[in-house]
């Protein structure tokens, strides 16, 4: 009986190891993550934001790297979280003003991506560095306040805080950008993109940078 071969025992594996097996070797074979770009063409690997005191309020680099400007991200929830949403989707969500565009973040997205394509033909250059600049450009330093009561009331210079100079020039840039596109046969993106390479140069041919000098030489008369 001993020329009979004993049955050899397979070890008893799960399909749900064998998958969990599988899937720690892809992990482990994929060392480099690929590059995170905005629309799959545009880096966000050498933006540079050039105003030291607004590093903190464009959100452009890291972690806020995305895809597509449509995080679905609850950034009113707290104070000063929205400072931490991607500065390319903080432009979608300032399209989306007047009643009429309310809550069509599609098609806001859908306006910036048309908008970066334009910006790259005309500039030859990376449209999300156009837009940081913009940002920096547009934004007022210096503005005025109403101080007093009982009747007596006079404007008083303050400065900005750098939170609210992003604030106020992503507001100024998407104003420009929607009066120049109303009742004219340029599309938005058109104005958009136009909006943001003025005021990305510094030309008084933007909204943005005439409404910011203008905000300034008001409170500087008031200081």
């Amino acid at each position: 009986m001993s020329d009979i071969e004993e049955p050899t025992t397979v070890e008893d594996t799960t399909p749900y190891e064998v998958e969990e097996e599988e899937e720690e070797a892809e992990f482990i074979g994929d060392e480099s993550a690929p590059e995170v770009k905005l629309f799959g063409k545009w880096s966000f690997e050498d933006i540079e934001v050039r105003d030291i005191s607004l590093e903190d309020y464009i959100a452009c680099k890291g972690d806020h790297a995305t895809y597509l400007p449509h995080t679905a991200g609850r950034y009113q929830m707290k104070r000063f979280r929205k400072a931490s949403c991607p500065i390319v989707e903080r432009l979608a969500c300032c399209l989306m003003r007047k009643g009429r565009n309310s809550g069509k973040k599609l098609m806001a997205t859908r306006i910036v991506q048309h908008t970066l394509e334009i910006i790259h033909l005309l500039t030859d250059q990376n449209p999300i560095q156009i837009v940081v600049d913009a940002v920096i450009n547009s934004g007022p330093r210096e503005d005025s306040t109403r101080v007093g009561g009982a009747g007596v009331v006079r404007r008083q210079a303050v400065d900005m805080s750098p939170f609210r100079r992003v604030n106020y020039a992503l507001y100024l840039l998407a104003t420009g950008a929607r009066e120049a596109s109303f009742r004219n046969l340029k599309t938005i993106s058109e104005c958009l993109a136009e909006e943001l390479i003025n005021a990305a140069r510094g030309s008084s041919n933007s909204y943005a940078i005439k409404k910011k000098d203008e905000i300034e030489r008001v409170s500087k008369s008031n200081r």
